[in-house]
């Protein structure tokens, strides 16, 4: 073998020899690297960070209500109880309201007005007195007109309420709305831009002829049905297949499902792209 082409071979083996030191050396022996650069720049760097998942952009931003030496600290929210209080009155609030855990049973009660359901444990209203009311026999039964008085103090209750007030309230609780939306299990969403979409769907209600058919759903076996008056649905598929809070607002009748839209109009203007307090 001539002289260079021992010299090669050294070097081939040399650089396999180096490679398997790089490869079978323990982590924690960083190699050796002879280098021209600046000491900064010679050292071992940091493996890049993963970018930050993009924030959703909030479309309804809610200002905190201008400062006030007279306002409590952030940090000392005002009691939902008084507030409400202040607002609707000691009598609508004790017969209306359900004020234990009140943020976190109007925000779930808000997210699931736009879905098929919304549980009535978790209200943050007291179920309206008396039982559903419904006239004819089968297969012609309706909703009895009798049955939309049922709702008419809690309408009352709700459009007698300054809007501008209502939604000052808001603003100076939202810490506490947000917080119980993010606890609901969505971190990353923001309650207001939900309110809004909450609202338009409500306000996309349909108004259909008056009085609206019913249906019981079948009930197959020996078990008698109890308490029919819970189970109604309608007959018309269409309004059957509403979203929770839709047929809520339809069961209530035409006069104070108007009155509700007047003012969730109202509310949504104050609401969607509000200026600070």
């Amino acid at each position: 073998m001539s002289r260079l082409s021992y010299f090669v071979v050294v070097l081939g083996l040399a650089a396999i020899g180096a490679g398997l030191y790089l490869w079978l050396r323990s982590p924690s022996e960083p190699p050796v690297i002879a280098t021209q650069q600046p000491p900064a720049m010679a050292e071992t760097a940091e493996p890049p960070a993963q970018a930050a998942e993009p924030q959703p952009e909030i479309q309804h931003p809610i200002e905190p209500p201008a400062a006030d030496a007279a306002a409590p600290e952030p940090a000392e929210q005002p009691d939902v109880g008084v507030a409400l209080n202040g607002l609707i009155g000691r009598d609508a609030l004790v017969s209306l309201f359900n004020i234990d855990h009140f943020a976190h049973r109007a925000v779930a009660t808000i997210d699931n007005l736009a879905r098929p359901h919304a549980a009535p444990a978790l209200w943050p209203v007291n179920p309206t007195p008396g039982r559903f009311a419904a006239e004819g026999a089968a297969p012609d039964e309706r909703i009895a007109a009798a049955n939309y008085a049922r709702y008419r103090p809690f309408v009352a209750a709700v459009t007698g309420v300054s809007s501008d007030r209502a939604v000052a309230l808001y603003k100076q609780l939202y810490p506490q709305f947000q917080r119980a939306y993010e606890e609901l299990g969505y971190p990353r969403g923001y309650f207001n831009d939900r309110l809004v979409t909450v609202i338009d769907t409500l306000l996309a209600t349909p108004e259909p002829d008056e009085p609206l058919a019913l249906a019981l759903p079948e009930v197959k076996g020996p078990h008698e049905l109890r308490r029919p008056w819970i189970r109604y649905e309608y007959a018309d598929p269409a309004l059957e297949s509403l979203t929770s809070g839709q047929k809520m607002l339809l069961r209530m009748g035409p006069d104070n499902r108007r009155a509700l839209k007047a003012k969730l109009v109202d509310i949504r203007r104050l609401v969607r792209d509000a200026p600070p307090g």
